[in-house]
């Protein structure tokens, strides 16, 4: 094992904190990833890692080790995506990680096209509506709306939904159209139990609060989409996630004239890691998507 995979092989082992870990990442079985640090400290001459019962702990030169492996690494990166143009010859796996829904709707049915573009390209698509841990999961690209609850987290913009009141025709004819935010309080909502159930409405300057209410709580948003499409109730949720219903008018959007909290959506990078060519390019499909 050369000296760069050596180090790289340390920094993978430091970021999941253990060599199983490491060896899933990197594709290799245990031994060759426990022999791979051995010959590591045998070269450095200083003991890098501290193994226990806990799992694995850097020692002082071993974390100066890594920092210093950590600036390395990206160095060599940075040289190669300078070599060979930002994004030419895409080639290799791309993990990304998405909300189910989300990636169902509008990722998935455009992939075709962007693998056509860059036919040496794999993609492994790991759809969990929770914050993964990029780097234990050796993500590239988490594809995440909402407020990022990691402030420190390497983010960029890349698209800003509308949230609207949305239900089926069946649903409006049966308990009818809300005219204003304060008739919600009366409605069946199907609430998504990850966010709150009270919004603040805007039109014109005037500002309308109201807590939605409803005997529906669901965790993911497949589940509201089912109980909204049996007409359960109205919800209050982003345009993306009922898309092809509110062009097909199985959905209606109500209450059009006030206007709700946007969502944003964001392309995040592990943290510590170079931003790899295939990840920029996939996050830029992607906003072309949402931006189209």
């Amino acid at each position: 094992m050369d000296r760069l995979q050596a180090m790289s092989t340390f920094v993978r082992v430091v970021e999941t904190g253990s060599f199983s870990a490491a060896a899933r990442l990197v594709g290799v079985g245990q031994p060759a990833i426990s022999k791979a640090i051995a010959g590591l400290e045998d070269r450095l001459q200083v003991r890098l890692l501290i193994r226990s019962t806990h799992g694995l702990t850097p020692t002082d030169a071993g974390l100066r080790f890594y920092e210093r492996a950590k600036s390395a690494i990206r160095e060599a990166d940075e040289a190669e995506l300078e070599a060979r143009g930002e994004g030419a010859g895409l080639s290799g796996r791309l993990r990304v990680s998405a909300a189910t829904t989300f990636a169902r709707l509008l990722i998935v049915p455009q992939l075709p096209r962007f693998l056509a573009e860059h036919p040496e390209l794999e993609i492994d698509i790991l759809l969990d509506d929770r914050a993964i841990d990029l780097v234990a999961e050796g993500i590239d690209l988490a594809l995440r709306m909402g407020p990022l609850a990691d402030s420190s987290a390497v983010a960029r913009r890349i698209g800003r939904g509308r949230r609207s009141v949305m239900a089926t025709p069946e649903y409006l004819e049966r308990a009818g159209t809300p005219s204003v935010p304060a008739d919600l309080a009366t409605h069946e909502a199907i609430i998504y139990s990850q966010l709150s159930n009270s919004w603040t409405f805007h039109k014109a300057g005037a500002e309308a609060s109201v807590a939605v209410n409803g005997r529906v709580r669901l965790s993911a948003a497949e589940g509201i989409r089912a109980s909204v499409l049996a007409h359960m109730g109205l919800t209050v949720n982003s345009d993306w996630m009922f898309a092809p219903e509110l062009e097909s008018g199985a959905v209606r959007r109500v209450l059009t004239d006030w206007e709700l909290p946007s969502v944003d959506l964001w392309a995040v990078f592990p943290t510590g890691r170079l931003a790899s060519a295939k990840a920029k390019a996939f996050a830029s499909f992607v906003e072309a998507l949402v931006n189209g």
